[in-house]
């Protein structure tokens, strides 16, 4: 009885967050993107140093991956949630992040659950059959998207694009022995997370 009511309550969001999702007509989830954002602080993961940041995210993304069970993603998540208040980022900031990944979110989940079948189908209509295992499925990658995108706008949040920019240059300074563009690739990277905010804004303005 567990897995049926979470999966009505899961479809009664999901229906909620999309008539929410509409206004005027036009979809309004563009304004809401704020990766690449810079929010200045005094924070003391706005002080660290950036390159421990990036690397610091490249081993959170690698290990929310790597968890399976309730016990390891709780951690997880709360070890996010302490960061942001440490960073002082705004709650409402966090949901605009998240918002865009709304229809992914969806998308992502229908699939998991149409597609993962189990032993014991939860609910049967024709070739349609949805599983504990399949709901388990979306929950858990909904749970790990939310975190990629939580942890990388982080980065973003508390530190600036000069000093992003810097930081991947050092970090890749090793490949300079292979003659490879590092940095090239850094002022790319930079260059692309500054504009994302007026991409959006112009986007957001012809449509």
């Amino acid at each position: 009885t567990r897995f049926p009511a979470m999966f009505t309550l899961w479809l009664t969001q999901s229906g909620n967050c999309w008539q929410n999702w509409r206004k005027g007509g036009r979809f309004i989830v563009l304004k809401d993107i704020t990766i690449g954002q810079y929010f200045p602080g005094n924070s003391v993961l706005h002080r660290l140093d950036p390159r421990a940041k990036i690397l610091l995210t490249i081993v959170y993304i690698v290990m929310i991956f790597f968890v399976g069970n309730s016990v390891g993603f709780a951690i997880s998540i709360l070890f996010l949630g302490a960061c942001y208040m440490i960073a002082r980022i705004p709650l409402k900031m966090i949901l605009r992040s998240l918002k865009p990944i709304i229809p992914i979110l969806i998308f992502t989940g229908i699939l998991n659950m149409l597609f993962i079948t189990g032993d014991d189908p939860l609910f049967e209509w024709g070739i349609i059959s949805i599983s504990a295992d399949g709901i388990y499925m979306a929950i858990v990658t909904a749970i790990r998207v939310i975190c990629l995108i939580a942890v990388s706008s982080l980065l973003t949040y508390t530190t600036s694009p000069i000093a992003l920019t810097d930081a991947i240059e050092r970090l890749l300074r090793p490949l300079k022995v292979v003659k490879f563009p590092v940095h090239e690739l850094a002022m790319m990277m930079s260059i692309a997370l500054r504009f994302i905010p007026t991409l959006v804004e112009e986007t957001d303005k012809i449509m």
